[in-house]
């Protein structure tokens, strides 16, 4: 029988960058981002403007980070 102080703790993970991802923005949370209307959104993806997105599945995504990137771009 093996006594409590013999045992080794297993190592504890630290969160990698890698490990964290984001939440993907909807429409509505780009939308809400640029104080725009999501009408607007849809527009700007019907003629390829705006910020990049792409679908998963039928539901259309955006990365934040992408968001902003293109507003800094396009602000510029």
């Amino acid at each position: 029988m093996r006594s409590k102080e013999s045992r080794e703790e297993p190592p504890r993970l630290e969160p990698s960058p890698v490990m964290r991802i984001e939440r993907l923005w909807t429409i509505q949370d780009v939308s809400a981002f640029l104080c725009v209307p999501v009408a607007t959104i849809y527009q700007w993806r019907v003629r390829g403007e705006g910020p990049p997105a792409f679908k998963l599945g039928r539901h259309v995504r955006f990365d934040p980070e992408r968001v902003k990137a293109w507003l800094a771009e396009s602000a510029a």
